[in-house]
């Protein structure tokens, strides 16, 4: 028998320290979009909520508006980039199976040895990156985790599919996780339900892709998503309430993805939030930007007043796979 192998033990708490976001510069308005589809500017923002979106312009890249995001996050949190041990980045749309986009991020924000990979879980992935953050400070493997979520989903929409062409959009959002003085990350309530795999998923595959000569497009189901989503996920919520000992008038804010407008209201009101917690509705003007979809949505409630530092957030994230993730946060 050899000798005994060593453990590390991280920081008793962790915390979100920062926050940071980037929205494209282009606003697209359902006008644009009625171009393509037959449909109506009412019947969209009925179904969905949605009034505008952001479409990302050529040289707002992925690496780009991630490298934006996570600049402002750790300015935010006042850590010294070169502090960050790992940088861990959600999309589904760094359109390249291989190096992680989240190798070059780490280097043009100042991490350039930090470990750094990408995860693929969709609309759940920014909420997935918290969790792995969390665990990852709490366990010793890194004193500082960047946690970006990114999406160019107007490279991977068909932009004459009635069903999905005015829901996605563009845009990054980024979080710095480190020690904090008491616990500032709930307990995450996450899983997934494979047998839905084929509810939101990407049309092609990257062979007829490439025979096509284009990049493979989103294609969705709404129904079994949108009933799956108002139910299901108002429980998983209702967990992580549970699992962080936080009960609904505990809460200053709800910050749910930004997939539809209606499937917000159901889940607030199956929560039965009390009218002083605030709940997200960036969907309005930003779209839907499945892994940046909360992070976004958490800077437009700090832009307009809604949140402040110390506020108590229940965040979660939903999408394909089906994957989901949610957790109880403290606000920088």
């Amino acid at each position: 028998m050899g000798g005994q192998i060593a453990e590390t033990t991280g920081a008793a708490h962790a915390a979100v320290l920062g926050l940071g976001s980037y929205r494209p510069r282009r606003v697209v308005p359902n006008s644009e979009i009625l171009e393509h589809i037959d449909s109506s500017d009412e019947w969209i923002q009925t179904r969905s909520g949605i009034k505008e979106r952001r479409w990302a312009s050529a040289d707002e890249t992925v690496l780009m508006m991630s490298t934006n995001a996570a600049k402002e996050a750790l300015e935010d949190s006042g850590i010294d980039p070169a502090q960050i041990g790992c940088v861990v980045v959600a999309t589904v749309t760094h359109l390249y199976q291989t190096p992680a986009i989240a190798t070059q991020i780490a280097v043009a924000v100042g991490a350039p040895t930090a470990a750094a990979f990408d995860i693929s879980a969709a609309c759940a992935g920014f909420c997935y990156g918290i969790a792995l953050a969390n665990d990852l400070v709490r366990g010793g493997s890194a004193k500082y985790v960047l946690v970006i979520g990114v999406e160019r989903l107007s490279d991977i929409t068909d932009r004459t599919d009635r069903g999905t062409a005015f829901i996605f959009a563009d845009g990054a959002g980024a979080a710095v996780v480190g020690p904090g003085e008491q616990a500032g990350i709930g307990p995450v309530v996450w899983g997934s339900d494979g047998t839905q795999h084929q509810v939101i998923s990407q049309k092609e595959s990257w062979q007829e892709a490439h025979g096509n000569s284009q990049w493979p497009h989103l294609t969705m189901d709404g129904n079994p998503v949108f009933r799956w989503a108002s139910f299901e996920m108002a429980k998983t919520a209702q967990q992580a309430l549970d699992v962080a000992g936080v009960k609904a008038e505990d809460l200053d804010l709800f910050i749910p993805h930004q997939a539809n407008m209606r499937i917000t209201d159901a889940m607030r009101r199956t929560l039965k939030l009390p009218e002083h917690v605030k709940v997200a509705r960036d969907i309005e003007r930003q779209g839907n930007t499945s892994a940046a979809s909360v992070p976004l949505a958490i800077a437009t409630m700090r832009e307009n007043g809604e949140a402040k530092s110390g506020d108590l957030a229940l965040i979660l994230g939903f999408g394909a796979g089906l994957t989901f993730a949610a957790q109880v946060i403290r606000l920088p």
